[in-house]
């Protein structure tokens, strides 16, 4: 006997970003009936400040899915959700936090995609401070949504690895895709109610807090390992950089070097561009200046020269 074609739930999805449009593509390719979706309202980005649709926007409008786009979830948003009369919510990376009123009604509850092992990594910026932080692994959760912040039961998780040396746009796409795949297979079994769903341990909850632009400044005075994650962890936003001559310089990539100690934190030991830390010394790889394209170091160098023996500056401590 053939085995039953998975059931399918009629569901809204909310979610902004290119990851979360990973999720969505997932969704649409498992042939839910997705009656709307939610992401955060069209706003001004890149060079020029052009107007721009988020990713999810996009592709709900090339798949013909009605788009709401509420700056913010009032009673007015929540009441206009409930009488959608949905089986369950997915939610990606939206940026707006629910209401109580939107929580309780699908029938099978909101499910989101969570880009961490939790309760490691509670927050709006996991990857990152996974990165960040050094963790040799990180993953998806798929949670049941409460009135807390990531804090409601996980219905499934699946671990993933950080190869050495891996950055932030990287690891995006690998969670992507292990989210979207995650995801369905939730649904799946939520549909047959054959999902546990089990409470979060109360040990071991971190919070991965909003990134901010000034987290990008590089400090001389921190130990070098740092820096490098630092690097890697805000590939995306804000970017990694140090001010010369008053002008920024973004660090795209760069490589821990040994360094003799004693030297003054920000000091350019070589031509090469080897910038002294706290303990070590960081070497940029690739660089960029405001408006100009993304260069080797030692293409950079040819154009923009730091000599040896130039002190960087450190960003002033708050």
């Amino acid at each position: 006997m053939a085995p039953h074609p998975p059931a399918k739930l009629r569901l809204a999805f909310l979610g902004t970003p290119g990851f979360a449009a990973r999720i969505l593509a997932a969704l649409i390719e498992a042939g839910h009936e997705i009656v709307a979706v939610y992401t955060q309202p069209p706003r001004p980005a890149g060079r020029g400040h052009r107007v721009t649709r988020s990713p999810v926007h996009e592709l709900a409008e090339t798949r013909g899915i009605p788009v709401e786009t509420p700056a913010k979830l009032d009673q007015a948003a929540a009441d206009k959700f409930t009488t959608l009369n949905l089986d369950t919510a997915v939610v990606a990376a939206y940026g707006l936090i629910l209401p109580k009123a939107m929580l309780a009604a699908p029938r099978l509850g909101c499910l989101n995609v969570h880009a961490s092992l939790l309760p490691r990594w509670r927050g709006a910026a996991p990857i990152e401070r996974a990165l960040l932080a050094g963790d040799r692994d990180t993953g998806i959760s798929i949670m049941r949504m409460d009135e807390g912040l990531d804090s409601g039961p996980v219905l499934l998780a699946e671990r993933l690895p950080i190869p050495p040396g891996m950055g932030a746009a990287a690891l995006y796409d690998e969670l992507a895709a292990l989210g979207a795949r995650l995801i369905v297979a939730a649904l799946a079994a939520a549909a047959q109610g054959k999902l546990s769903p089990k409470p979060q341990p109360a040990d071991g909850a971190t919070y991965a807090r909003k990134l901010q632009r000034k987290e990008g400044a590089l400090d001389w005075r921190k130990p070098v390992a740092e820096l490098e994650r630092a690097v890697r962890a805000f590939e995306l936003f804000p970017g990694s950089y140090f001010t010369h001559d008053s002008e920024r310089i973004r660090v795209l990539a760069a490589e821990l070097v040994n360094a003799p100690d004693g030297t003054a934190p920000g000091t350019v030991l070589d031509d090469a561009l080897t910038i002294a830390c706290g303990d070590g010394a960081l070497r940029p790889t690739r660089l960029q200046r405001a408006g100009r394209a993304a260069l080797a170091t030692e293409e950079f160098l040819r154009g923009y020269v730091i000599p040896r023996g130039t002190v960087l500056p450190c960003p002033a401590t708050s």
